[in-house]
């Protein structure tokens, strides 16, 4: 049993690492080969960024645990309102306002609509996921145009000041990424890296996972939802905690909102489209309605650009850990 939570803890570790090593040579090849940032910044950090969450996905339905396939990206999205927003929150204020929130956090909503409709009609099927992947496309499409739009408002109100449109397109760094390999040949060995190590540590994460939860007596989807989502949730929770104690706070729910789309969109439509049937029963009382309600919170505060305090994030981590313990409670997640 000590070797199955070894095995848990380790593939999440891996899982974690290999992300990270992979976002970091992809950028690096990409910056090499001349793709602009706001291009880089929109599919490979974004993509690479939500490895861990495909990868685990990908292989737990390939395995018939499709419960740890869909618990994952719906426990995320839960904990990536709650947790993610909620932690820092304790640590400094954290505003709601960024620009543009609403509108892609209104977008984040009915992307949740879209899927819990899928959920309630059939298994999530290969139809399903070319739905959804359709939707990604526009959001992709949509996101890369209000960047240019945005980008352009910043030149025009540049050339009016002593800051060249030159100047601001060499400044124009992609913020989340740190220490992107300058050879390409280091950045091909990263992605390297990354890509033994994402299905090493899916493999390892989902043998740990499914014998846990057969020993605790508890449905995969139970664990998927819990330990797996909160472990894939690690680097978003660690960037807005070092944010939050660096004052940085107010980009934390541009980076939620975002990432919630896409575990909808990318990870559930690719799996869909891969595996071509998800059984989705074992979310369908409580945890999709649970998602559903942090959507339309996010929509609030981003809409009433509120700024979260230390007693708002107290509610939101206790909310959380209400939630944790109702799925276990209910021992089979929902």
């Amino acid at each position: 049993m000590l070797f199955d939570y070894l095995s848990l803890a380790g593939g999440l570790v891996a899982l974690i690492i290999a992300g990270d090593v992979l976002v970091r040579g992809s950028v690096g090849v990409a910056q090499r080969l001349g793709i602009p940032n706001l291009v880089i910044g929109l599919t490979i950090v974004a993509f690479g960024t939500s490895a861990p969450e495909l990868v685990i996905s990908l292989k737990a339905a390939l395995d018939n645990a499709s419960g740890i396939a869909i618990g994952n990206v719906v426990g995320s999205n839960i904990a990536n309102v709650l947790l993610v927003l909620g932690l820092p929150a304790l640590i400094a204020v954290t505003p709601c306002g960024e620009q543009g929130a609403t509108r892609t956090a209104i977008f984040m909503v009915a992307v949740t609509l879209v899927f819990i409709a899928l959920c309630f009609f059939t298994p999530i099927g290969l139809w399903d996921g070319v739905l959804l992947l359709a939707l990604l496309a526009v959001f992709l499409g949509g996101s890369t145009i209000a960047a240019r739009r945005h980008r352009k408002d910043l030149k025009a109100a540049a050339a009016g000041a002593d800051v060249t449109a030159e100047a601001m397109e060499t400044g124009d760094e992609l913020e989340d990424v740190d220490d992107v390999p300058d050879s390409i040949w280091v950045a091909l060995i990263y992605i390297g890296l990354g890509l033994v190590g994402l299905p090493l540590g899916a493999h390892f994460t989902i043998s740990g996972a499914t014998t846990i939860a057969s020993a605790w007596g508890v449905s995969d989807a139970v664990i998927g939802l819990t330990v797996i989502a909160l472990g894939t949730s690690l680097p978003e929770l660690a960037t807005t905690v070092m944010a939050a104690i660096r004052q940085h706070g107010a980009v934390a729910i541009g980076n939620v909102i975002g990432s919630n789309i896409f575990n909808l969109l990318a990870i559930i439509g690719i799996t869909a489209v891969v595996v071509q049937s998800m059984s989705r029963k074992k979310v369908l009382k409580l945890d999709i309605w649970v998602m559903l309600a942090c959507a339309v919170l996010l929509t609030a505060l981003a809409g009433f650009k509120v700024c979260l305090g230390r007693i708002s994030g107290f509610v939101m981590t206790a909310a959380y850990g209400l939630y944790i313990a109702s799925v276990y409670m209910l021992g089979y997640a929902g």
